[in-house]
């Protein structure tokens, strides 16, 4: 037979998704792969009940229900200050996967390169390889996570790159790009003419003192933009797939082109069901950043009082753990006796670093106190796995 696709041969499966597998088979406490343990909104899911019995439950518009892009528009527009045409601006797509994948076929070509920061999300390697992009990686350097300016420019002056990735706040390291930063992406980007594409979807999970910056929101960058995120980490629907690209009228008019052919058009009766999330009052952000402020201060806390070294994260809800003094030359082997002798799911960071680094590990802490404490409770015997 003939050989099969060669560029699905260069990326593996997710090693994120591998962990959670393993956690799932020896009764670990799942901490590798990103969604809560608790519930929604309930009145999104009481919405849910009711749209099962009245429907929607056919095709919606391609771009996403008009309702669910009126809302989500309104609320967009009033956090970055910004007029979104729901009409114009907005694509609605399969979760922020899709909305990543979209965005880079609509702005790049075969052969073009894609900057992207290290460490990384996994899922941005496949997207490169899936649209035929090279990516070009620039450092960021702990344990700020800060990026050096002139290594920033030369990657962007690399021929052929056509766009800069910027995760905002980061997977896996935390970190929320200061507005300072971001005003020397947007000057080199609008110097070299190259377009950037976000991933924010950890938008409104943020620590103080630390405030997010939308970067579209800066001048000369409102035309280069494409804005990726979804409602997965917002309102705890992670299982909804429901993720969107915001940008210019001209760049959405092509992300509307490769959504269409790709997945036709998200759940139907889980926008309809979503709608009463995205019209919730500033109250609720309030109260979603408190309940992640304590979930993160709790774990941390936990880790602090077990000599666990871990970066402090600034934003989302993951910390990289330092497992240095263990001895272990892979932290893949480590993650699996993590989970099979400690029982705690955790993923090698190695996934996210174009750099030689085997020495972390990422945890998520977006679970009930019960769910952390009894994790904590097991990491207490983490030494048995010194070398």
């Amino acid at each position: 037979m003939k050989d099969l696709s060669v560029r699905t041969s260069r990326f593996s499966d997710s090693m994120i998704r591998q962990m959670t597998r393993i956690s799932l088979d020896c009764g670990a406490i799942n901490l590798s792969q990103g969604f809560p343990d608790f519930e929604p909104p309930k009145e999104i899911t009481d919405r849910l009940k009711t749209v099962a019995d009245e429907g929607p439950h056919q095709y919606a518009v391609t771009w996403g229900a008009p309702n669910f892009r009126e809302a989500l528009a309104k609320k967009q527009s009033h956090f970055t200050g910004q007029h979104i045409d729901p009409m114009k601006n907005v694509v609605v797509t399969c979760g922020s996967t899709e909305a990543m994948v979209a965005a880079m076929m609509a702005v790049t070509n075969p052969g073009d390169k894609v900057v992207l920061f290290s460490p990384f999300f996994e899922n941005y390697i496949a997207d490169t390889i899936l649209c035929g992009t090279e990516p070009i990686y620039v450092p960021l350097i702990p344990p700020d996570f800060k990026f050096n300016v002139d290594a920033l420019e030369k990657a962007i002056c690399t021929e052929g790159v056509k766009a800069l990735l910027v995760c905002n706040p980061s997977n896996p390291s935390g970190k929320v790009f200061s507005e300072q930063e971001l005003q020397i992406i947007a000057d080199l980007a609008i110097k070299h003419d190259i377009y950037v594409i976000t991933d924010e979807v950890y938008e409104h999970i943020i620590y103080a003192p630390h405030k997010h910056t939308h970067i579209s929101t800066l001048k000369g960058m409102e035309e280069r933009t494409l804005v990726c995120s979804s409602l997965s980490k917002t309102f705890s629907i992670t299982g909804w797939r429901l993720g969107y690209v915001i940008s210019s009228e001209r760049i959405i008019d092509r992300v509307k082109k490769v959504h269409d052919f790709l997945t036709v058009g998200a759940a139907a009766p889980l926008m309809e069901a979503a709608v009463v999330g995205l019209n919730f009052g500033d109250d609720y952000y309030i109260g979603l950043q408190q309940h992640y402020t304590h979930m993160k201060n709790l774990f941390t806390q936990g880790l602090k009082d077990l000599g666990i070294p871990f970066t402090d994260p600034q934003g989302a809800y993951f910390v990289l753990a330092d497992i240095s003094k263990f001895g272990y030359k892979s932290d893949v082997d480590f993650c699996v006796d993590l989970a099979q002798k400690i029982g705690v799911g955790a993923v090698p960071a190695s996934c996210f670093f174009k750099e030689d680094v085997h020495h972390l590990i990422r945890l998520h802490f977006a679970k009930k106190d019960k769910t952390l404490n009894e994790a904590l409770n097991r990491l207490e015997k983490i030494n048995i796995l010194v070398k």
